[in-house]
Parts: C-alpha cells; structure tokens; sequence
C-alpha cells in the first residue's frame, strides 16, 4: 500500500510486451473523482494510452503494453494523490498528467529530453496553476529565468493564461508593483472609432480574454480594486506609446497582429526591474495582405538575443477539448497543401 494505492502484481501476461494490472485506491469518494463522471476520465487515458481501464467500485484494472500500462498507473496515482491534497480535478488535469507520463523518457525539442519527476508548477494564493505538457512545462520555466519571454503557438495551447498567472505570481509576491496587459484592439490599425461607448467600453470586448484569466487566478475583490488603483492596467497598444514600464509584469497578447514598428515601439517600452512576456498566434494574423507581421519579424531577430527566450507550441500541446487539437492540425495540414501549391490560404 502506497499512499492510499494498492497495487497488485500483474495480474495476467498476457504476451511478452502485454501486462495487467489492478489498483485500488483507499477513499472510494476520491477514487470516483478519479474516475470521472461515467468514467470518462479514465476514458480518455484508455485512447490516449491505448491501455483498457475496467473499474469495479474503488479497484481498476489496467491492461495493454507494459510501457502503457505503467503510464496508466503514474497518471492514476498521481492523480489522486492531488486529490488527497484537496485539488480540483478538471478532464486538462488528466490530460496533463497523461502527457507528462507520455514526456518522461521521450525525446522533445528545447530540452524536451530532459527526464523531470514533475511538471513546473506556478503557486498562486487562489490555488497552484500546474503545467500540462511539456511546453507549457519549458515555458514557465522560461518565464522564471528571463526578461523577456516569446510564447508562440496555436490558440488553446495556454500561453496568455500561463503568462498571466506568472504575472499575478509577481504581482502577490511583491515582486512586480503592477501588471500591464495589452493587446492589439480588432486590428492592427486599431480602428475603434466607429463603435459606440467611451474608450473602456470600445475597447473592453477585445480585452476580455484578459479579464476572465484575471478573474481565474485571483479573487475578484482584489483584482476589481487593482484595476482601480491602477496596480492592474489592461489597455490596448497604442496606449504604450512613449512609456517607460518599470517594476511591471508587462504582457502583450494577439501579437501577431502587430506591425513591425508597433512590436519595436512595445518592446523597447521595458524598464527596470520589469518583465515583459510576448504571446501570439502567427497562423491568426489578421493584418491587410502585403503586411508583415511585427510577431514573426521580432523572433527571426531576437532567437539568439541573450535575455531573450522564445517558446514554440504545437497542436500536440492544446489542453482544450480533445477536438480542437484536431481541427487545428486539420487546418495547418490543409494550408500546407495549400503552401506547396502556391496558393494564397483564406
């Protein structure tokens, strides 16, 4: 027995790379969250892992290849010693352990090959925001180490609510006076003028995003008082024109859709003892044809910039629905054809 887990030997062998094995877990009231709802969660490790999960009451049984199979047991085991420890437990928590077990011993880019027990984890005073993939994994570690911070990659793969928790880590820890978060509003031109309202409330809808990580990560009564003593500012670029951000977290969201001269104006807005993270989509760029975007120019100049890090997501790494990695890459296969026949891709 082994906090709360018992483990029996294998129950069967089945060939000479096939093994079974059964786990029981202590508390039946954890092992059903475990579990999931209809057993969904242990669903998704079965397609995942290519294992087959049989629960009866508290007990598991695992089958499939030993390497699965010893998979299934890490992602179960440590699953529910969170749980023990009074974690939530949502279906992007399963799927982050699965592939954390699936990264441990598997070769990756950007130190990817590096074997870790663990998963970076970012702790918050509302609750502890852990990395699911390794991505996730090499960019919070990015984020602790430098001034400056590329997060790039499809949508969905969490690069502005890590960016965010990191900031507000910053921010409780006293480490960071303020948090500075902008993005591009509609488009790159910013064009705002035709719609109605004041500017907070021209502008508000496309800040959004940014609000509802905010409100995620930290309790509301605080986050309400630090927009309005200014400890917290969310505005769009053009309001970082001729500033100067000191002892800020400063975060620039949708920066693919900047122009060259807008990331070279943002990004030479860091002061002292501040930290600046950069995310963006660059298969989402919604400038006029012909325009380069400032997102793809400033990472062909800066990789090699001492300071500076640059992670790259995949579709591998998208902790949404388990649909939205697919239509990602559907889509990236169908503009890749597209590419190699010369044609524009709308």
């Amino acid at each position: 027995m082994d906090n709360g887990v018992i483990v029996s030997s294998p129950a069967a062998t089945i060939d000479n790379d096939a093994t079974q094995l059964l786990l029981a877990f202590d508390d039946n009231r954890l092992a059903s969250t475990l579990f999931g709802q209809y057993g969904q969660n242990l669903a998704l490790i079965e397609r995942r892992l290519g294992v087959v999960a049989d629960q009866r009451g508290n007990h598991v049984s695992v089958a499939g290849s030993r390497e699965a199979v010893d998979q299934a047991r890490r992602v179960l085991e440590g699953l529910y010693e969170r749980l023990k420890h009074g974690d939530e437990l949502v279906s992007g928590d399963v799927e982050g352990a699965i592939r954390q077990a699936i990264a441990q011993g598997s070769l990756f880019e950007y130190d990817r090959a590096e074997v870790r027990p663990s998963f970076e984890e970012i702790n918050l005073r509302k609750r502890p925001v852990r990395a699911r993939t390794p991505a996730q994994d090499a960019y919070i570690r990015a984020l602790r180490r430098h001034a400056l911070v590329f997060g790039v990659g499809p949508a969905g793969t969490g690069k502005t609510w890590l960016a965010v928790a990191h900031a507000v880590q910053m921010f409780e820890r006293k480490e960071a006076d303020r948090i500075i978060i902008s993005r591009p509003a509609v488009e790159a031109g910013e064009r705002l003028g035709f719609l109605p309202g004041d500017m907070r409330e021209k502008v508000d809808p496309y800040l959004r995003p940014i609000y509802d990580a905010l409100y995620d990560l930290m309790d509301a009564r605080i986050v309400e008082r630090a927009l309005e003593t200014g400890e917290i500012e969310i505005a769009p670029l053009a309001f970082m024109r001729g500033r100067t951000l000191l002892n800020a977290a400063v975060i620039l969201d949708e920066a693919q859709n900047t122009t060259s001269m807008q990331m070279k104006m943002f990004l030479t807005r860091l002061g002292e003892n501040s930290r600046m993270i950069v995310t963006g989509d660059p298969s989402q760029v919604d400038l006029p044809p012909g325009q380069r975007s400032g997102l793809a120019e400033a990472i062909r100049l800066l990789r090699n910039v001492e300071g500076i890090a640059i992670i790259t997501y995949t579709a591998e790494d998208i902790i949404r629905h388990e649909l939205v990695a697919r239509i990602v890459d559907a889509y990236d296969k169908e503009r890749r054809k597209a590419a190699r026949a010369g044609e524009r891709y709308e």
